[in-house]
């Protein structure tokens, strides 16, 4: 009897353990707010497909955090999905033929949006609209390509 309670109690250690973890992890990998500007301007973007991006999603330019998606829309004219996003007014030197990624990051697989630098001497400022975008590469449709030649080579 006495041992079964000891067993008992590991158990239910091990579980309140467990169920920790998952929360701790939880937390870590749902993208917190480290984002925080004073002054910030919006911009704009154009996507064919966006894959799972959401609002809150960070913008990063060289790996650091510039920026914060704040609303994802679809244009049923142009039947694209439109990405408005903030970019703190410190970085108000990003010139206006960068173009804008869908990326996605870590393990669990979270999106974000990577801006890669142009050339030009005129810079974004606050209602720009990037030109040159990325959409983001789904996995399904990357599989489903790839069995579709691994069929067709097989009929060969």
């Amino acid at each position: 009897m006495r041992q079964t309670r000891s067993v008992e109690i590991g158990t239910g250690l091990f579980v309140l353990l467990g169920m920790s973890s998952l929360f701790f992890l939880t937390t870590q990998t749902t993208g917190g707010d480290d984002f925080q500007a004073d002054s910030v301007y919006t911009v704009e973007a154009r996507f064919e497909n966006i894959g799972s991006l959401r609002t809150r999603a960070p913008v990063t330019m060289s790996g650091v955090t510039i920026g914060r998606v704040t609303e994802v829309s679809f244009d049923s004219t142009n039947l694209e999905a439109v990405v408005r996003f903030v970019i703190d007014a410190q970085y108000d030197e990003i010139p206006d033929d960068s173009d804008a990624s869908i990326l996605t990051s870590g393990i669990l697989g979270s999106q974000y949006i990577g801006l890669q630098a142009g050339g030009s001497d005129m810079y974004l400022e606050d209602g720009s609209e990037i030109l040159f975008t990325q959409s983001a590469i789904v996995l399904e449709n990357l599989i489903g390509k790839f069995l579709v030649n691994a069929g067709s080579s097989d009929e060969e």
